[in-house]
């Protein structure tokens, strides 16, 4: 009987210690933001070797950020049921403002406003009024919004298709461009809507609300950009592009001047805006660079077992994997970058005698909605990029040795870079961009 004790005992020290070890490893992936390692970890970790808080917070993290809704709201629902000790308040509201989201997308934007009131019932009961008071606007946001069926999609046709055409944008010296996109209509008006990835939201000139009939609502919301910009809410109706309609559109609202000439100047071409929302919404989407042309299949793909390479990063920006110069890094997707895009410190760090010694010194001037932001860097001619199965040479790209890239990434992918393949694919069902290169097609 000892002998069977003694080797019990011995399992149980070992089963502890790889709990331990598991829930190490996803406490560094999740401050770390890591969420691809955290994903990883979490798909090989066995049955009950995660404590129970990190387990459901895991798979909240991992639904949310690979948009995998069916996984993370019901992580949320028992986070902010069951461990609200071990979130505290500041957790709890970013988790009830994230789970929001998810419903949101989903359709139930009434689902999304009662679990951030039910937060911020908790949070008032416990006497902590100043962070219930963070979720208000939240709050009137998706109430708002439940008085709508937002993103009702109609495709005329066998697929989706939207031309492009790449318009010229700030300073001349730079040849940057802009996604414009043709045969646009916002209930029923011709309109010149700017087709950016980098985009989390639907954005259009408060002077402009008017002229195409939207529809206000009285809600304040914040739109990060060069700076952080208050605005309001409002519907379209019907938003038309190509062959594809879209019922009940919410944009965001705000004055889109900076007093600043070199910013408005490159501002005049996102006076409306469309991004990573309504692709969400279209679930499959093809940018066809050479025929300059964005495709939608009618039925979405069903989900396979591919692993993603795409993210949401915490400002819901798309982060995918990709090499420079061999160097693995997450890289935000940003067709609104009229150039070819920038590299941050840590690219700098690993790279600084390549960097020092071929690049050429200059000041980085970052335009956008708040104003400009101008940096000392350096240009670097002839990088490699690996991105979605396909290489491609980048002509030159801006690197910043003391700061990390525009909304704190650290790298920028630009539309002219995007431009260099003959395609890109964003399949937001397996969350996977794949890529194809002119090489590839002339074979």
């Amino acid at each position: 009987m000892r002998k069977i004790l003694i080797i019990l005992s011995i399992m149980f020290s070992v089963a502890v210690g790889v709990a331990r070890s598991y829930d190490k490893e996803i406490a560094e992936a999740i401050n770390n933001a890591d969420w691809f390692a955290l994903d990883s970890i979490y798909a090989v970790a066995p049955e009950g070797s995660i404590s129970d808080f990190l387990d459901v917070f895991s798979r909240a993290l991992i639904g949310n950020r690979f948009n995998r809704p069916d996984i993370s709201i019901p992580a949320f629902e028992k986070l902010l049921t069951k461990h609200t000790t071990e979130l505290g308040p500041d957790q709890m509201i970013s988790c009830a403002i994230m789970c929001a989201v998810d419903k949101s997308r989903q359709g139930d934007n009434v689902g999304a406003t009662a679990i951030l009131g039910s937060v911020q019932g908790k949070l008032l009961e416990e006497g902590n009024i100043k962070a219930a008071q963070i979720l208000e606007r939240f709050i009137q946001q998706y109430s708002s919004l439940a008085e709508y069926h937002p993103y009702r999609i109609n495709i005329e046709g066998s697929e989706g298709e939207m031309s492009f055409k790449m318009v010229a944008v700030g300073r001349p010296e730079k040849k940057g461009v802009h996604m414009r996109l043709e045969d646009g209509f916002i209930n029923g008006i011709p309109a010149d809507i700017t087709f950016d990835t980098g985009a989390g939201v639907n954005v259009i000139a408060s002077s402009l609300v008017e002229k195409y009939n939207l529809i206000p609502i009285d809600v304040e919301t914040k739109v990060s950009g060069a700076k952080p910009h208050n605005g309001s809410l409002a519907i379209a109706k019907e938003m038309k592009i190509g062959n594809i309609s879209v019922g009940d559109v919410p944009f965001y609202v705000m004055d889109i001047t900076a007093n600043n000439d070199e910013a408005d100047q490159y501002m005049q071409s996102l006076n409306i805006i469309i991004g990573s929302d309504l692709m969400l919404q279209l679930k499959d989407m093809t940018i066809d660079f050479e025929n300059s042309r964005i495709i939608v299949p009618v039925e979405a793909p069903s989900k396979t077992d591919s692993r993603p390479n795409l993210c949401f990063s915490s400002q819901m920006n798309l982060l995918v994997k990709g090499l420079i110069r061999d160097c693995g890094m997450l890289m935000n997707v940003d067709t609104g970058d009229s150039g070819y895009g920038c590299l941050g410190k840590e690219f700098y760090k690993k790279n600084k005698k390549f960097i020092k010694t071929e690049g050429k010194e200059t000041n980085i001037r970052l335009a956008g909605i708040g104003g400009v932001e101008i940096s000392k860097g350096y240009e670097v001619a002839d990088l490699l990029l690996n991105l979605g199965g396909n290489s491609v040479d980048v002509p030159v790209m801006e690197v910043m040795p003391k700061s990390d890239c525009f909304g704190g990434y650290e790298c920028n992918l630009g539309v002219k870079t995007l431009m260099l393949f003959r395609s890109v694919r964003f399949n937001l069902v397996d969350f996977v961009l794949s890529t194809e290169s002119y090489k590839s097609h002339a074979n």
